[in-house]
């Protein structure tokens, strides 16, 4: 490595920048899934059926004796979710499936981590808005960097206005 190249690298480290995550936290997700199958256990109207919610690592199982039961449970998590500050856009939904007799399941995973074809829609929207920042896919985050603060507050603007589908966070913000 020349010494030009080794000056490049530092300079591009005391840049100012930011990571770009999609992150949900997980604590409040068992939190709000062990107040949904509380609810269940509770509600006269699931007395006696199959109704149940699980979670086991990052996936939510769904249990009930019909689609419609399903729902409802679905609508309990999601409120559950919401009042814990939880972002429903981190469930990633699967399709009402038959397991046998009159029952349903439904399996939601929780997502987390950029996915790679997202990372690079984040990068074009940069590359498009003419700001002086670059986003680089480092796993399963994106690190922008930029000359100025004030590019680097005016791509995250960007990123949430131009990507609403996903619940991106920033952090690692260094100056």
């Amino acid at each position: 490595m020349t010494s030009s190249h080794a000056e490049l690298r530092k300079v591009a480290r005391n840049m100012p920048s930011f990571d770009t995550v999609m992150e949900p936290d997980l604590v409040e997700v068992r939190n709000a899934i062990d107040q949904t199958a509380k609810e269940i256990g509770n509600r006269f109207d699931f007395k006696g059926t199959s109704a149940a919610i699980e979670l086991k690592e990052k996936e939510i199982t769904l249990t009930g004796d019909a689609d419609f039961q399903i729902g409802q449970i679905d609508d309990i998590m999601r409120n559950k979710l919401t009042k814990r500050s939880v972002d429903v856009r981190f469930l990633d939904v699967g399709k009402v499936e038959k397991i046998g007799g009159d029952r349903v399941k439904q399996v939601i995973v929780v997502r987390s981590g950029i996915a790679t074809e997202d990372g690079k829609k984040i990068q074009q929207v940069l590359k498009a808005s003419k700001l002086k920042v670059q986003g680089a896919i480092q796993g399963d985050s994106v690190r922008i960097t930029g000359g100025k603060r004030d590019d680097l507050q005016a791509a995250m603007a960007l990123i949430k206005s131009e990507i609403p589908d996903l619940p991106l966070s920033f952090d690692n913000f260094r100056d």
